[in-house]
């Protein structure tokens, strides 16, 4: 099988000049990338050690439900605010340009429980460290973060503390 790397796109000057946009539509594309992605990511934290998946939206949906799906366990979305229909805790993180948010259903785990948490990218780690601070406020402990790319330059495993980061691919 071909590496996952080769199903991933450089888009140079995306969203703006300068930067080099890792796109991951190819790896959706091709069934053969995903399911060697998901199994991968599956490998990556022993399924044992939780009880959940928490998915970040939008990209951490596609990888967290085949994710959950493919060990055996139920997803949980973590979402921007107001997509969720039910009572929530809202986390807010710092953007290189301003402030963003992320909330989850307070009834989404329960008291103890061990959670996963899938994202398709780690950059300077706010997002996912947001997504951690949501989980601990309702109960749960998260146990590992796994992604499918991480942009080590960034430094967003930092952010994170002792959280054990797992990623398919560094760049």
């Amino acid at each position: 099988m071909p590496p996952i790397e080769q199903y991933i796109r450089d888009v140079p000057d995306f969203p703006k000049p300068g930067i080099v946009f890792k796109d991951i539509t190819p790896l959706l594309q091709s069934a053969e990338g995903l399911r060697e992605s998901i199994e991968t990511l599956a490998r990556l934290v022993d399924p044992h050690s939780y009880e959940i998946v928490c998915g970040i939206e939008s990209r951490g949906f596609i990888f967290g439900t085949a994710l959950a799906l493919h060990v055996g366990k139920g997803f949980v979305p973590i979402r921007k605010p107001g997509k969720l229909p039910w009572k929530t805790a809202s986390q807010s993180y710092e953007l290189e340009y301003g402030t963003d948010t992320l909330e989850i259903h307070t009834d989404a785990v329960t008291e103890g429980q061990g959670v996963l948490i899938v994202d398709d990218l780690l950059a300077t780690g706010g997002t996912m460290e947001a997504a951690a601070k949501l989980v601990r406020e309702i109960g749960a402990v998260p146990v590992a973060c796994v992604l499918v790319l991480e942009l080590t330059f960034l430094k967003g495993r930092e952010r994170l503390g002792d959280l054990p980061v797992h990623s398919l691919m560094k760049f």
